[in-house]
């Protein structure tokens, strides 16, 4: 079998390797996609492994056929170099698979450098460069290559926070006017250019939008002092209609997509002049290379070349038609269009609608590629996941002590991983984020930005100051129990919460479930970034306090459980789980582990071990007796702190891990982030 194996790479390994570079180029173009949302962790997977052979695989063939004497023998192989530099350019949805990427650009270039010379010298060196048809397909190819693989090293130069700071500079206003409104009912703004044809429905007036207030989120991820003043006037009470009717979300969950394309994909050289220039050149090209290839003849070569060579070429022009179909019919092009100085492509492509009717040829293409139905929504790849992380503390600390019981794939992730990434993994689980919790999100940002509590899109108070301020509860217990550091407020305000919730009456009554459900939710979300996402949370990083936090609340669990039956049921569930995330049915054990808190650490008045937990309890306490008296709303200042809470995680996280997230679907923080910045532009 060896033999067989080694004979079968001695005779076909650049057919085997050219196959693998275009199969490699199919997989990133279907899989791509993907990223935009945090699910399919096998598809990414695919991605990943495909993203990292595609270019080694194809410098590797360039190597591998310059110093091999397969030419002798399979001479046309050296028509299928120029491939590889088109391979080498990728496909337009992916260009970078980190962010990282962009950066290594100069590298890139070194490398685009020295794989061109390299295919020239072949070319020349084989005397494929001749006036024979099969010469002229070969220069044909070889320039066409060229391009794709300079256009991806500038793509990736254009995707780096450098470059699109110096963009926003560069870019003219009129690009944030030219705006298509569905109605008149839209902000005097809108309506410069409104013209009576130009209707869409809302899904795509959505997309539109996102692409004319796009400034505003290139602004905010480079941090770029230039701002135009005029550009938002007239929308105050159009933004604050959007926030009531959960607008503004959609609105900037597209423009994480939009970020996400000029990150990670070739958006910022396609969607240019000379970008669809050489979209409409390229399939001619290829076109023109397999027909010169067509009418050579195949006298002295082999079948099985011939036949890999026509797949070649039909793969190239497949590749290189859909792009030019896709690039036409983004929602790119629209804003290209509206902001070009050809009046005359202005009015053929937009004022008669022709391109509209592109645009909806070429979706319902994608749907129907995508096996949709057919009153599914065609625009769910600009949309964002919707769903959050969630880890909870008390539900981490009540797991089955009992290691014969333990799941079966832990013990194998042990042995090659720490045991916490084992446990950020088990523990979290994931909740989708219903409208009532929008909508109180929604509800607090608006007060605050009608308060002017947005100072160039960043919060004016410390994290959780201004509810607590607004009932004059800030000073004593309340203010210690935010914390010194922003990490440690989360851990104290997370555990206090679920102490308040077990013991509190007003939580348990039925009028209260969408509070009690939006506070749960915000909390678990926060200690789930804190846990397994710090770098999407400012302030120092808190592990240590939050391991011997958990060394000591699992010492409290209570020593004779109360519901053997349960777990005994349990035990066989729990051998074969994969996920163990919050609402897993341990509430009884949970509610225990909280009343044990704070029974000792506020009635036996111990505060000398676990300073934190003595935090914990006294918030408890006073959430409880601001219950009891009716001075407050507690429920309300509860949710209103961990709304403050994530609103100001979203605001001072680093714009570099904002952009950092993208590549895996985005957080709910950048999407509040990027609100802030609207607000703020639109209170100028």
């Amino acid at each position: 079998m060896d033999g067989g194996l080694l004979a079968l790479w001695n005779h076909q390994s650049m057919q085997i390797l050219v196959l693998l570079s275009l199969g490699l180029q199919f997989v990133l173009f279907i899989l791509a996609g993907v990223r935009r949302r945090e699910d399919a962790p096998v598809r990414r997977f695919i991605l990943w492994l495909a993203y990292l052979m595609a270019d080694s695989t194809a410098i590797y063939a360039v190597g591998h056929l310059s110093f091999s004497s397969i030419v002798q023998v399979h001479p046309l192989v050296t028509f299928w170099a120029p491939f590889l530099l088109l391979h080498l350019g990728g496909p337009d949805n992916i260009t970078a698979y980190a962010l990282q990427d962009n950066q290594l650009w100069l590298r890139h270039l070194q490398t685009l450098v020295v794989q061109v010379l390299g295919v020239a010298y072949l070319l020349l060196y084989r005397n494929m460069t001749g006036g024979n048809l099969l010469g002229l397909a070969t220069v044909l190819m070889f320039a066409l290559g060229v391009v794709k693989y300079g256009e991806r090293t500038w793509a990736l130069k254009c995707g780096t926070l450098e470059s699109i700071g110096s963009s926003v500079k560069a870019q003219p206003p009129a690009i944030h006017n030219h705006f298509h409104p569905q109605d008149m009912a839209q902000p005097p703004a809108i309506h410069k250019h409104f013209h009576p044809q130009d209707k869409a429905t809302d899904e795509e007036f959505l997309l539109r939008r996102a692409h004319s207030l796009f400034h505003i989120s290139k602004r905010a991820i480079v941090d770029s002092s230039v701002i135009e003043e005029d550009t938002m006037e007239g929308h105050e009470e159009y933004t604050a209609k959007m926030m009531d009717g959960l607008e503004l979300w959609a609105l900037m969950e597209i423009e994480l997509s939009l970020m996400y394309d000029l990150l990670y994909t070739k958006a910022s050289v396609v969607h240019t002049s000379l970008g669809y220039l050489v979209r409409a050149v390229s399939p001619l090209v290829v076109a023109a290379s397999l027909v010169l290839f067509n009418l050579t003849g195949k006298d002295g070569h082999n079948r099985d070349d011939i036949a890999i060579t026509y797949i070649l070429l039909g793969g190239a022009l497949f590749m290189e038609t859909t792009s030019l179909m896709n690039a036409l019919g983004s929602s790119w092009t629209f804003a290209f269009l509206s902001s070009t100085k050809w009046h005359w492509l202005k009015y053929t492509a937009l004022c008669s609608r022709r391109w509209d009717r592109l645009r909806r040829l070429v979706v319902s293409l994608h749907h129907v590629v995508k096996g949709g139905a057919a009153s599914a929504s065609r625009y769910e790849s600009r949309k964002w996941s919707g769903t959050i992380g969630q880890y909870n503390m008390l539900h981490f600390c009540t797991r089955p002590a009992n290691t014969l019981t333990s799941p079966l794939l832990g013990r194998l992730a042990k042995l090659v991983a720490p045991s916490e990434w084992w446990n950020r993994k088990h523990y979290s689980g994931t909740v989708q984020l219903s409208k009532p919790v929008k909508k109180f999100i929604s509800t607090y940002m608006r007060r605050l930005y009608s308060k002017g509590e947005f100072n160039t899109g960043m919060l004016r108070k410390k994290w959780g100051e201004d509810p607590l301020d607004l009932l004059g509860l800030y000073e004593g217990i309340l203010k210690e129990s935010l914390g010194v550091e922003f990490q440690e407020g989360i851990l104290i305000w997370h555990l206090g919460t679920d102490v308040f919730l077990a013991k509190s009456r007003t939580a348990k009554a039925e009028d209260a479930d969408d509070l009690v459900k939006a506070i749960k939710i915000l909390s678990n979300y926060m200690m789930f970034l804190m846990v397994d996402r710090p770098f999407m949370l400012p302030g120092q990083p808190q592990n240590r306090l939050y391991k011997r936090t958990c060394e000591k609340l699992v010492s409290m669990r209570p020593a004779n459980p109360k519901y053997p039956t349960r777990r005994r049921n349990g035990r066989i569930k729990n051998l074969f789980s994969v996920y163990d995330g919050p609402g897993s049915s341990r509430d009884t054990e949970m509610n225990d582990l909280a009343n044990n808190l704070y029974d000792e650490y506020v009635n036996r008045k111990l505060s000398n071990v676990a300073p934190r937990l003595t935090h914990v309890a006294r918030l408890a306490e006073k959430l409880l007796e601001k219950e009891r008296d009716g001075t407050a709303d507690t429920l309300k200042l509860v949710l209103d702190v961990w709304m403050d809470i994530l609103i100001y995680a979203g605001n001072k996280c680093s714009r570099n891990s904002h952009a950092q997230k993208l590549n895996s679907g985005g957080e709910m923080t950048t999407i509040l982030w990027l609100m802030a910045e609207y607000l703020y532009q639109v209170s100028l």
